[in-house]
């Protein structure tokens, strides 16, 4: 088995650093090949720099520079440029760390094949001290309605950072997206279900970075986004 990370940073310098080492540890224990790829979505810190530097200690890392801003065009091109039989793209935030592979890689022996991070399932756990803002718990819980109601029925956490998949999976969906911005992981997953994938959902420990990129604003981006999801698969979009 040979696994690929992907994780999309845009200016990370603060904390690339501690998540590549985190990962590093992982992965050097597990009895399978790897690679880590960083995907640098045109950052103006020292997220590049930082990375370069970690070359020299982590084999198998790698640094593509992706200029079209928005997290659905790093995680994308992360994803497709990889070569890994199962590809894991994880917040540069490490909100939800890599060891949770442990209890997500047994889903895809059971013929599963994405498998995804949830806070919205039982045996999910928030962090004392890293919860969400009151508003942003709310305006989750009512977007997710209108998400399963129009394009991922039966998911009850779309937008967790965390997702696995397998490499059939990924030359299906991946290519096929149209939405770069925060609701790209909705189309990722209805892409999912319309190709009929088999999808599952796993709780997981999540820590909500005081700097999270999430504001207010996402919300109903994400929720015009699903419109346009919900229109693309009823007018043979993809």
């Amino acid at each position: 088995m040979h696994l690929s990370v992907i994780i999309p940073a845009y200016n990370e310098a603060k904390r690339i650093g501690a998540t590549l080492q985190d990962v590093a540890r992982y992965l050097r224990r597990q009895p399978y090949s790897y690679e880590v790829i960083v995907v640098n979505n045109g950052s103006t810190d020292r997220t590049a720099e930082i990375v370069r530097r970690f070359q020299d200690t982590i084999p198998g890392l790698y640094l593509i520079d992706e200029h079209r801003r928005g997290k659905g065009h790093a995680v994308a091109t992360g994803m497709i440029r990889a070569s890994g039989d199962y590809r894991l793209f994880m917040d540069a935030d490490n909100a939800t760390t890599i060891d949770h592979l442990d209890v997500m890689m047994p889903s895809f022996d059971r013929g599963y094949d994405v498998v995804i991070g949830s806070i919205a399932v039982k045996g999910a756990r928030i962090v004392a001290g890293g919860g969400e803002p009151l508003w942003r718990v709310i305006l989750g819980k009512l977007g997710n309605k209108w998400i399963q109601l129009l394009g991922v029925w039966g998911v009850s956490d779309t937008q967790r950072g965390f997702k696995v998949f397998t490499a059939r999976a990924v030359r299906d969906i991946f290519p096929r997206l149209t939405i770069f911005g925060w609701g790209f992981d909705v189309e990722v997953l209805a892409l999912a279900m319309k190709f009929h994938y088999r999808v599952k959902e796993v709780p997981v420990t999540w820590n909500n970075d005081p700097d999270s990129k999430v504001n207010l604003w996402a919300y109903p981006r994400v929720l015009l986004e699903t419109l346009k999801v919900f229109w693309n698969l009823h007018t043979g979009v993809y």
